[in-house]
């Protein structure tokens, strides 16, 4: 398995997962798929931005999943806190990949001169909860009924890695 930075060939495989694993499931409040149209401006502005975003390849060459770091909040004061996504292939769920990405993610986070990294999780995620807390990531709140989808509520749960106690 290899984990490296993603290129805009890897945007086909990054958006199936994403709207198997994510739109499919309560992994992500989007209720729609999303287009490679928009996954492209998303991955462009990602690059711009200086937010990295990873894929880990099988020793088949297939993407089979990816992780991001995202803007936490457009105002200009949030500009050192990012938001992380981490996404698994759903045949390849449970064999550790995510446990791959999401250190390269960090370390990733802290070369771009990132300070906090905030995780949002689907309250039922329970594998991404426990995959934060392995990485250091502490218990930040829960937001109750936040979203919705599959006609019920969600609970979110925030979580926190501060990178560096620096300013």
């Amino acid at each position: 398995m290899t984990v490296r930075t993603a290129e805009h060939s890897d945007l086909p495989a990054i958006l199936a997962i994403y709207n198997e694993s994510g739109v499919g499931t309560t992994a992500s409040a989007d209720l729609e798929p999303i287009t490679l149209e928009q996954r492209t401006a998303w991955f462009d502005e990602h690059i711009a931005g200086g937010y990295p975003v990873l894929v880990a390849e099988d020793d088949n060459g297939r993407v089979v999943g990816w992780a991001s770091l995202s803007a936490y909040h457009r105002k200009p004061g949030y500009r050192l806190t990012a938001e992380d996504s981490v996404y698994v292939a759903p045949d390849r769920l449970g064999k550790g990949i995510g446990a791959l990405l999401l250190p390269r993610l960090i370390e990733a986070g802290r070369a771009a001169g990132f300070h906090t990294i905030v995780a949002v999780i689907g309250g039922t995620n329970e594998a991404s909860v426990r995959l934060h807390e392995r990485n250091g990531f502490k218990h930040a709140g829960t937001i109750r009924d936040a979203v919705r989808k599959f006609d019920r509520w969600q609970d979110i749960v925030y979580m926190q890695l501060v990178l560096n106690d620096e300013v």
